[in-house]
């Protein structure tokens, strides 16, 4: 086999004319992509504007959803009503699968996977979030993304069309429309 002189000016030439072109890589911290519809990303646990706590009703139904069993939830019940009050929830974020089934099952769309995507920490420990670090989550989501925290529900688990008396009670308020 012989190589002629014919393909390697060809292939000098194809260097040539990548060099010149349009870059198509981001700048990454300069230039954030917009994530896409459905996109689910840093979890985070919804903040009740009147109470400032969070709205999970410790229901239990998100832990036990959850195919990569990376929810752990406490509660204790009150006395007298038998409400229960949540004491711990905790997400295992690198254990997480980013399936979303704890976000579709939740009766009070307490728990929600935000459209941020930004996880970087040098420990595991950074990525291990406890309730506090949860509404933290959501509420650095909602400074950055300017949703109004009242009617706040990924677009996709409500979209543009769909018929709002076959959602859960909490989604069928009117949604950012995207």
């Amino acid at each position: 086999e012989t190589i002629f002189l014919v393909e390697i000016f060809q292939g000098l030439a194809l260097t040539l004319r990548q060099m010149f072109s349009k870059s198509i890589t981001r700048q990454y911290p300069t230039e954030k992509r917009q994530p896409l519809l459905g996109f689910r990303g840093k979890q985070a646990l919804v903040r009740d504007p009147d109470t400032g706590e969070s709205k999970c009703v410790a229901c239990l139904r998100c832990a036990t959803v959850c195919p990569s069993q990376c929810i752990a939830i406490t509660f204790h019940e009150e006395e007298g009503t038998g409400r229960r009050l949540l004491d711990r929830y905790e997400i295992e974020a690198l254990r997480c699968i980013y399936c979303g089934y704890c976000e579709e099952v939740c009766p009070v769309n307490a728990v929600v996977l935000t459209e941020s995507y930004e996880y970087s920490a040098y420990t595991r420990e950074k990525n291990y979030f406890i309730k506090e670090d949860l509404l933290e989550n959501w509420d650095r989501f909602l400074a950055e993304s300017k949703h109004d925290p009242a009617a706040y529900v990924n677009p996709f688990w409500r979209p543009r069309g769909t018929d709002p008396e076959t959602l859960a009670g909490p989604r069928r308020r009117p949604g950012p429309e995207a």
